[in-house]
């Protein structure tokens, strides 16, 4: 059941673990997941929470990041080059805390892999449903566009990670980020 914040509530162990998940894992998750993973270093919870990323496809397995979303990543001060895609795990549902997909396709896919469990299914949401401005919205996929997706992208991500990093304080007893 979620709690106070919309946050699926901890399961045994530490750290918090989420992982984002998109089609090939080389534009919209890993963006996300540098995002989140700067987020939460400057809020002093990436000891607390770990997060990763991985697409539903295997065909750019061992690839790097997209050269546009990086350079858009880049240009915004981000460290985007140590990503290399990967699968989703056959075996993924009991790894996690927090499973976000970047679109309504992905989310169904995702819970239909664990249909069986409602408390798997709760875990899976939408990247976007932290999005103050549009939540339950998707993040589209900027691969067959102009630079501007990229662009678009982003901004949605860095204001639905925000918000991600404050429910998240919410959720492991903090109050907010440290000064």
């Amino acid at each position: 059941m979620p709690d106070r914040a919309g946050l699926p509530a901890a399961r045994d162990g530490a750290p918090y673990r989420i992982s984002v998940v998109c089609l090939g894992n080389i534009c919209r998750s890993p963006t996300a997941q540098v995002v989140l993973e700067q987020m939460l270093a400057e809020a002093g919870l990436s000891d607390r929470v770990a997060v990763d990323s991985s697409g539903l496809g295997g065909w750019h397995v061992g690839k790097p990041m997209d050269q546009r979303a990086a350079a858009v990543l880049r240009a915004a001060g981000y460290q985007p080059d140590r990503h290399r895609a990967r699968q989703v795990a056959s075996d993924w549902a009991g790894d996690y805390d927090l499973v976000l997909a970047m679109d309504h396709s992905h989310l169904r896919e995702l819970r239909g892999d664990v249909a069986h469990d409602d408390d798997l299914v709760d875990r899976v949401r939408l990247f976007r449903d932290f999005d103050p401005d549009q939540p339950g919205g998707e993040v589209p996929d900027p691969y067959y566009g102009g630079p501007e997706g990229f662009d678009d992208v982003l901004t949605m991500i860095e204001r639905t990670s925000a918000a991600l990093v404050t429910a998240l304080h919410q959720e492991l007893g903090d109050q907010g980020p440290h000064d």
